[in-house]
Protein backbone atom coordinates (compact mmCIF):
# COMPACT_ATOMS: atom_id res chain seq x y z
CA UNK A 1 0.00 0.00 0.00
CA UNK A 2 1.68 3.65 -0.98
CA UNK A 3 1.45 6.32 1.76
CA UNK A 4 1.05 9.74 1.30
CA UNK A 5 4.90 9.77 2.22
CA UNK A 6 6.36 8.07 -0.93
CA UNK A 7 2.93 9.47 -4.01
CA UNK A 8 4.64 11.65 -6.21
CA UNK A 9 3.24 14.88 -8.17
CA UNK A 10 2.25 13.10 -11.95
CA UNK A 11 3.19 16.55 -13.33
CA UNK A 12 6.36 17.85 -11.73
CA UNK A 13 7.78 14.85 -9.47
CA UNK A 14 8.10 16.53 -6.71
CA UNK A 15 6.52 14.59 -3.20
CA UNK A 16 2.73 14.90 -2.20
CA UNK A 17 2.22 16.43 0.56
CA UNK A 18 -1.22 16.38 2.08
CA UNK A 19 -4.70 14.72 1.97
CA UNK A 20 -4.31 10.62 1.11
CA UNK A 21 -6.26 11.16 -2.06
CA UNK A 22 -4.41 14.13 -2.91
CA UNK A 23 -3.06 13.59 -6.40
CA UNK A 24 -1.15 16.53 -7.64
CA UNK A 25 1.07 18.78 -5.48
CA UNK A 26 -0.57 22.31 -6.28
CA UNK A 27 -3.14 23.65 -8.34
CA UNK A 28 -0.52 24.84 -10.78
CA UNK A 29 0.15 21.39 -11.58
CA UNK A 30 -3.16 20.06 -11.72
CA UNK A 31 -4.02 22.87 -13.97
CA UNK A 32 -0.84 21.97 -16.07
CA UNK A 33 -1.15 18.59 -16.43
CA UNK A 34 -4.84 18.78 -17.61
CA UNK A 35 -4.40 21.68 -19.88
CA UNK A 36 -1.80 19.27 -21.83
CA UNK A 37 -3.91 16.28 -21.62
CA UNK A 38 -6.74 18.01 -23.30
CA UNK A 39 -4.86 20.03 -25.67
CA UNK A 40 -5.89 18.75 -28.94
CA UNK A 41 -9.33 18.28 -28.28
CA UNK A 42 -9.68 22.00 -27.17
CA UNK A 43 -8.16 23.10 -30.10
CA UNK A 44 -10.12 21.29 -32.13
CA UNK A 45 -13.39 22.47 -30.47
CA UNK A 46 -12.23 25.81 -30.90
CA UNK A 47 -11.04 25.75 -34.07
CA UNK A 48 -14.76 24.33 -35.30
CA UNK A 49 -16.51 26.99 -33.15
CA UNK A 50 -14.62 29.79 -34.65
CA UNK A 51 -15.56 27.88 -38.77
CA UNK A 52 -19.18 28.00 -37.40
CA UNK A 53 -18.75 31.77 -36.05
CA UNK A 54 -17.37 33.02 -38.86
CA UNK A 55 -20.38 31.30 -41.15
CA UNK A 56 -22.81 32.84 -38.85
CA UNK A 57 -21.91 36.50 -39.13
CA UNK A 58 -21.41 35.91 -42.68
CA UNK A 59 -24.40 34.52 -43.18
CA UNK A 60 -26.03 37.37 -40.88
CA UNK A 61 -24.66 40.36 -42.77
CA UNK A 62 -25.74 39.15 -45.75
CA UNK A 63 -29.19 38.74 -45.11
CA UNK A 64 -30.37 41.61 -43.11
CA UNK A 65 -33.80 41.50 -44.10
CA UNK A 66 -34.25 37.71 -43.26
CA UNK A 67 -34.93 36.25 -46.94
CA UNK A 68 -32.62 37.23 -49.75
CA UNK A 69 -30.59 35.32 -52.93
CA UNK A 70 -26.48 36.21 -53.06
CA UNK A 71 -24.44 34.03 -55.49
CA UNK A 72 -22.47 31.06 -54.22
CA UNK A 73 -18.90 33.57 -55.39
CA UNK A 74 -20.29 36.09 -52.62
CA UNK A 75 -19.93 33.31 -50.14
CA UNK A 76 -16.55 32.16 -51.04
CA UNK A 77 -15.25 35.73 -51.28
CA UNK A 78 -16.58 36.77 -47.42
CA UNK A 79 -14.84 33.21 -46.48
CA UNK A 80 -17.93 31.29 -46.39
CA UNK A 81 -16.93 27.57 -45.80
CA UNK A 82 -19.99 24.79 -46.49
CA UNK A 83 -18.30 22.11 -44.55
CA UNK A 84 -19.23 23.68 -41.28
CA UNK A 85 -23.21 23.78 -40.44
CA UNK A 86 -24.97 22.88 -37.87
CA UNK A 87 -27.82 21.44 -38.77
CA UNK A 88 -30.18 20.52 -41.84
CA UNK A 89 -33.54 21.03 -42.36
CA UNK A 90 -35.72 18.79 -44.98
CA UNK A 91 -38.98 20.50 -46.23
CA UNK A 92 -41.72 17.55 -46.92
CA UNK A 93 -41.43 18.51 -50.12
CA UNK A 94 -38.35 17.49 -49.55
CA UNK A 95 -35.88 20.92 -49.80
CA UNK A 96 -32.72 20.58 -48.08
CA UNK A 97 -31.85 23.76 -46.00
CA UNK A 98 -28.74 24.01 -44.70
CA UNK A 99 -28.19 25.97 -41.30
CA UNK A 100 -25.69 27.67 -39.22
CA UNK A 101 -28.10 27.68 -35.84
CA UNK A 102 -30.57 30.32 -36.94
CA UNK A 103 -29.37 31.44 -39.89
CA UNK A 104 -29.39 28.78 -43.19
CA UNK A 105 -29.46 28.79 -46.77
CA UNK A 106 -30.75 26.52 -49.48
CA UNK A 107 -28.88 25.94 -53.21
CA UNK A 108 -30.39 27.15 -56.12
CA UNK A 109 -29.91 26.75 -60.05
CA UNK A 110 -26.84 28.48 -61.30
CA UNK A 111 -24.84 28.53 -58.30
CA UNK A 112 -26.80 31.01 -56.18
CA UNK A 113 -28.26 30.74 -52.79
CA UNK A 114 -31.57 31.83 -51.11
CA UNK A 115 -30.58 32.53 -47.62
CA UNK A 116 -33.48 32.44 -45.04
CA UNK A 117 -33.78 33.13 -40.74
CA UNK A 118 -35.08 30.56 -38.66
CA UNK A 119 -37.68 32.14 -35.95
CA UNK A 120 -37.24 30.52 -32.66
Amino acid sequence: MQTSADKLCPECGDKIIGRVDKKFCSDGCRNTYNNRLNKDNRNLVRNTNNRLRKNYRILEALNPDQKTKVSRGRLIEKGFDFNYITSIYTTKAGTVYYFVYNQGYLPLENDYYALVKRED
